[in-house]
């Protein structure tokens, strides 16, 4: 197997990881997912389901969860009010929190693991990988 292999397993492991951590915290990663890109804005439900790259029911079915939850709410586009904006509410950036520290904890598990400069190695690429997503669709948006 190589490294590439490796890494593919690693990530799929680690999602499915993150996914358990958030689940046993009451929560979704796809819902966590909306949280995180609405802590940037309010977006309409055609740019949430972009960004997320689903479908357009299946943001309106995930945000319909969020919105009975508290954690978001709709509101009537002041430029169009034809068009439907989402934003997250307190409720909404406190959970969001909880959940991002519920994540931070599931992953120093598992860098618990590594002695202190393999710790650092890993730290410093799941960076990059974060760098390479928004770059990624940070490309796609221009297109």
């Amino acid at each position: 197997m190589s490294l590439n292999d490796q890494g593919l397993l690693a990530v799929a492991h680690l999602a499915r990881h993150l996914e358990k951590a958030l689940a046993e915290d009451g929560m979704t990663l796809a819902q966590y997912r909306v949280l995180a890109f609405l802590s940037q804005g309010e977006w309409a439900a055609s740019k949430l389901a972009e960004r997320l790259a689903v479908s357009r029911p299946s943001v309106t079915a995930l945000v319909d969860g969020l919105v009975e939850q508290g954690w978001v709410e709709r509101k009537p586009s002041e430029a169009d009010r034809r068009r439907v904006l989402h934003e997250l509410t307190t409720d909404g950036r406190r959970r969001l929190e909880q959940a991002t520290a519920v994540l931070a904890e599931g992953i120093h598990g598992l860098l618990d693991h590594l002695h202190d400069d393999e710790r650092e190695r890993a730290e410093d690429g799941l960076a990059l990988l974060h760098v390479a997503v928004r770059r990624h669709f940070e490309a796609a948006v221009a297109q």
